[in-house]
């Protein structure tokens, strides 16, 4: 009888790029965390360790762009389109993950000139970013449509804080000094197309989990958008 240890079967080339597109959601994730707490805390550690995690999603991005172009003429028409996904997917990673860069160059930038308000709804922001990326890689590892109905409806909140920004520091209704509006407003707007991209991921899901387009899934659930959103926050309020 043989002692020989048996060598596991490699991996297929097209399971090895959805789990190297997780991965890739997850350190996206991680880093809307660390902008979110590093504006609340003023932590450049936090804000400075954006830069490696950017660079760590240029590198994934490389490398399941190859992954798929080579892996794609070996596989059947449902891992085809399970791989275009994981193309998909991690060209708007790599972007979340220069817009959070971009986040925390002007969060640097502006130093300790941020008012309270603005941090504040900036780390709120930031937060629900978080929580759509979190989503996003739930709703692509197990082909959970219900996850990405969530990211759309949290894209809501971001227009609303948005709003409110662009309200202070453009408008200015109240004509109170504000330090540092230009870095604000860049970092609003860099959270804010952030966000853009996550739900354009959830959408992607939606269309390749259930083969409609979102306006069909979103009929599925029998709901529109503006009650599931208020649903949402009546959820989110629950477990303050």
């Amino acid at each position: 009888m043989s002692s020989a240890v048996k060598t596991p079967d490699p991996e297929p080339a097209h399971h090895y790029i959805v789990r190297r597109t997780v991965e890739a959601c997850r350190l996206t994730q991680e880093a809307a965390g660390a902008a979110a707490e590093g504006i609340a805390t003023g932590s450049n550690t936090l804000l400075n360790s954006l830069r490696q995690r950017e660079r760590e999603l240029d590198t994934l991005d490389m490398e399941i762009d190859s992954g798929v172009t080579t892996a794609i003429t070996e596989v059947g028409p449902a891992e085809a389109r399970e791989l275009l996904a994981c193309m998909k997917f991690m060209i708007g990673l790599e972007r979340i993950g220069d817009l959070l860069l971009s986040f925390a160059n002007s969060a640097q930038a502006a130093g300790g000139r941020i008012d309270s308000e603005d941090t504040r709804d900036l780390t709120q922001m930031a937060t629900i970013l978080e929580k759509m990326l979190t989503d996003c890689g739930a709703a692509f590892s197990a082909r959970d449509v219900s996850k990405a109905v969530d990211v759309l409806r949290a894209d809501a909140e971001m227009d609303r804080l948005r709003n409110l920004i662009f309200l202070r520091h453009i408008e200015n209704p109240e004509n109170v000094h504000r330090q540092a509006s230009l870095q604000v407003i860049f970092m609003t707007q860099s959270l804010e197309r952030a966000g853009d991209h996550a739900k354009n991921l959830a959408e992607e899901v939606c269309h390749f989990v259930s083969g409609h387009t979102v306006r069909h899934v979103l009929m599925a659930y029998d709901k529109p958008v503006e009650q599931m959103f208020i649903d949402y926050l009546r959820r989110r309020d629950q477990h303050r």
